[in-house]
């Protein structure tokens, strides 16, 4: 039995891999629900009221854990930088894009989140990639590959669609990955993570409601339940619970294995597809998720990047 070496955690241990997979559970139910958001509401506007329920929501759980709400000047300025990048920009380029091409289509592409997450830690983190992880990642690629063939040829998006809703999802991903890797920075450490998140969402909202009175008008609200009812359930449960989760597995195991939460995501999304929406699963959507989750277990052996 291989010993892992002392001070570093187990990928595999239960405080490591139970916070990853409830986060790629989650998220792999938001994309039905994001789906629903952006029916007669322009997409920025729903993005805007996500977080500003999980702002508040955030907040509320800083005070009722006692932790600071101050964070400083320096403080203030991560925390703008991280709710432009990932409350922000990251959000509305992934909302745009379901404008464009399918949900299912987003998801799979975003699970190459864990690509420009890796190669930014290694630059500015410092953080090895070392060969399991390159072998994982290359397995989960031949598998996110099969995927998204599988819904290109599914979807009913012109070419001039899926050009577009690709390079909308490739922004987001960018913006997520900056936002990722800023976050695990040293000197964001100090910071609560609470704290940093429930300003970056406040910055977050801030910012999309601005852009989104200047590029859609004024308000647009849908008087629908179901509306209502996905706007919570992706503020609460989509960001308050699972980015806490999340920054902290950003901390602890790296950029670029975190993101592998990312390869779980659309399989998720399509069990529950296949469970809400009579998805049929056939011989090459099946595979790719046999190999993406082989390449995840790959990866997730490897041991933690050390720091130069």
């Amino acid at each position: 039995m291989n010993a892992q070496p002392s001070g570093e955690p187990s990928l595999l241990a239960p405080r490591i891999l139970l916070p990853f997979l409830l986060v790629s559970l989650i998220w792999g139910s938001t994309w039905l629900v994001i789906k629903d958001q952006i029916s007669e509401v322009p997409p920025s506007w729903s993005v805007s009221y996500r977080f500003v329920i999980a702002s508040l929501a955030m907040f509320a759980l800083v005070g009722f854990k006692r932790l600071p709400f101050r964070l400083g000047a320096k403080g203030q300025f991560w925390a703008i930088l991280i709710g432009v990048a990932q409350f922000s920009f990251n959000f509305n380029f992934v909302y745009y894009a379901e404008l464009y091409i399918t949900s299912g289509l987003v998801a799979v592409l975003f699970a190459l989140l864990m690509v420009p997450n890796a190669l930014l830690g290694r630059i500015f983190l410092g953080q090895q990639i070392n060969g399991a992880f390159m072998a994982g990642s290359a397995i989960a690629a031949v598998g996110i590959a099969l995927l998204f063939w599988h819904e290109y040829e599914s979807s009913p998006a012109t070419l001039a669609d899926v050009l577009l809703g690709v390079a909308l999802t490739v922004a987001g991903i960018l913006s997520a990955s900056i936002a990722n890797v800023m976050q695990a920075l040293p000197k964001l450490k100090s910071y609560p993570i609470l704290t940093l998140l429930a300003w970056a969402m406040f910055w977050g909202a801030a910012i999309n409601i601005l852009l989104s009175w200047v590029t859609a008008g004024p308000p647009v609200v849908e008087m629908r339940a179901a509306y209502f009812g996905g706007i919570i359930y992706l503020a609460i449960v989509g960001s308050v619970i699972t980015f806490p989760l999340y920054f902290s597995l950003l901390r602890e195991i790296g950029a670029g294995k975190a993101a592998y939460s990312s390869v779980l995501v659309p399989i998720v999304a399509m069990i529950l597809s296949t469970l809400f929406e009579g998805y049929v699963w056939t011989a090459l959507p099946a595979s790719g998720a046999l190999l993406a989750m082989a390449g995840l277990l790959v990866a997730l052996r490897s041991r933690k990047p050390k720091a130069k």
